[in-house]
């Protein structure tokens, strides 16, 4: 049977284009949360401390399962019966192109923290982690750094962003529904998803969503100010990481009111042309041939060990003995990923309209992790190169100060200063356009789904990332950061798993309504004319 599509979640309220409900109750909470950490101070480092811990330690079995089961759940979609499905329809064109495409994906999906975690993961890795045997074995340690750092930045996270992206875009474009996480309930709760259930269901994708990035605004600001510090002396502070906000969230908001098309896509494509040259800089000036031949045996490790990495939760290593390796690590990227999925997925879903399910899976799926082993392989592996040659200062800068590892990692290599200056570049543009991006799905979240909200809005949303970026910032750190994303993450988690049922119910009653449009197109040979 059909879904009914007649209701839509454009709504006013006290004059501007939001969903009130959403708006309003989104807002207290978050401005609740700030305000809490801002009166309250430094103490809140502690219990950001023991919060994430308690979580970590009690669910985070459930976040290696979840995780698990959507990338099983996106392998089946791109290989399944539901394969053919083109997202808006038969006769719908891709928006952007291939490569635009593509460099949105990579901005919104990863960027900062894939800069900020690239040198510094693979480091802590090789010096401890517990699949070492043997801590004098410098050769497992290094394969099992790369593994693990493989595991975190993978196809798991693309398949989160996957399934939401491709559920968003489906209500969207084919069901006609709006751009807002309760379209994909409409299934299960039919036209109560206008109501207080939908409501409940877009708060929390709105705190998530904030909190999500937050964690990556944090990191990124962090590292622009290592880079400035390295390269021009500038103090590396909390003052002068706020007013890095404030400047970077000025240019984000600016990025968000000249739109999709001519802000987000042409900042994206640039950050993507910029992280290719920065990398293949790199390439040339490390250890090329190492590079080449330890991004093939990554690889080859990382598909050996994927079971025994994937499902992995410390459960034998963790009875009578206090560690916390997987709360600080595994669990903390699901959390994020989780958080971060919103985000990801409205926009995701935003730039695909024309693409079949089976291109839009192998396509968030392959190509955007393949790109991250190489990325991953050539600035861990030159980092991880200088340890087996007996030189340790970027361990040394990983344990002082994790934000400015890979400065410490150009030094060894020629043209320093011009590499640090690229970096931050790239780190400020990834910046960028994670908070433009951000913004335009919170405030089509509080919105109910519409395009056309006032730039005010916007505004209004950009600034609010800044903000609360730099207070969990100066509240409490980076354990700040990690325990929003996990305390948020883990109710959209089970959000998630509803949604996968409803997104399964609709495609089936879709397959079963346009049969003779799902059939597999014979091609004709004939010239034409």
């Amino acid at each position: 049977m059909a879904e009914k599509t007649t209701r839509s979640d454009k709504k006013e309220f006290l004059g501007i284009k939001a969903n009130g409900p959403v708006f309003i109750t989104s807002l207290v909470i978050i401005l609740g949360l700030v305000l809490t950490t801002l009166i309250v101070g430094k103490p809140m480092e502690a219990w950001f401390n023991k919060t994430q811990n308690y979580i970590a330690d009690h669910v985070g079995w459930f976040f290696i399962l979840l995780v698990n089961g959507l990338l099983i759940f996106a392998i089946f979609l791109g290989f399944g019966k539901f394969k053919n499905i083109r997202i808006g329809g038969a006769d719908a064109k891709p928006e952007f192109t291939t490569l635009g495409w593509f460099s949105m994906l990579f901005s919104a999906g990863m960027g900062i923290g894939l800069l900020f975690w690239s040198v510094s993961e693979p480091i802590f890795h090789f010096n401890s982690n517990p699949f070492m045997k043997n801590p004098e074995n410098k050769v497992a340690a290094a394969k099992e750094a790369m593994g693990i750092t493989f595991l975190h930045w993978g196809i798991h996270a693309w398949a989160l962003y996957a399934i939401i992206g491709l559920a968003l875009a489906f209500f969207t474009f084919n069901r006609k529904l709006p751009l807002t996480i309760r379209s994909v309930f409409h299934p299960l709760f039919g036209d109560k998803i206008h109501g207080p259930i939908g409501d409940v269901i877009d708060i929390i994708s709105v705190i998530a969503t904030l909190f999500g990035l937050a964690t990556s605004l944090g990191l990124g600001v962090k590292q622009v100010n290592a880079g400035l510090e390295y390269l021009f002396g500038i103090d590396n502070n909390e003052m002068v990481q706020v007013i890095l906000i404030a400047v970077i969230t000025f240019f984000a908001t600016l990025s968000l009111i000249l739109g999709i098309d001519k802000g987000i896509r042409m900042l994206s494509e640039w950050n993507m042309r910029l992280a290719i040259f920065l990398m293949l800089f790199m390439l040339v000036v490390g250890p090329t041939l190492f590079l080449f031949k330890s991004f093939v045996q990554n690889i080859g490790h990382y598909i050996y060990e994927f079971f025994e990495l994937s499902f992995w939760t410390n459960t034998y290593k963790g009875v009578g003995q206090e560690t916390n390796w997987q709360n600080t690590w595994t669990v903390f990227y699901w959390a994020w990923w989780i958080s971060w999925s919103p985000f990801v997925g409205i926009f995701i879903a935003r730039i695909s309209k024309g693409r079949t399910i089976k291109e839009f899976i192998f396509g968030v799926l392959l190509v955007p992790t393949l790109f991250t082993f190489l990325w991953m392989s050539i600035f861990g592996g030159s980092a991880i190169y200088q340890e087996l040659l007996g030189n340790h200062d970027v361990t040394v800068a990983v344990k002082e100060d994790v934000s400015t590892a890979v400065y410490y990692l150009l030094e060894q290599y020629p043209l320093t200063s011009f590499a640090s200056i690229v970096t931050v570049l790239l780190v400020a543009s990834f910046f960028v356009t994670s908070s433009d991006s951000g913004s335009f799905v919170v405030d089509t979240l509080t919105s109910g789904g519409r395009h056309d909200a006032p730039k005010g809005q916007k505004i209004f949303w950009a600034s609010m990332e800044g903000l609360v970026a730099a207070v969990l910032l100066v509240g409490g750190g980076l354990t700040a950061l990690q325990t929003a994303s996990i305390i948020t993450g883990l109710p959209f988690a089970i959000i998630i798993i509803v949604m996968c049922f409803s997104f399964y119910k609709s495609l089936t009653e879709y397959s079963e309504e346009n049969k003779e449009e799902l059939k597999p197109v014979k091609k004709n040979k004939k010239a034409i004319g």
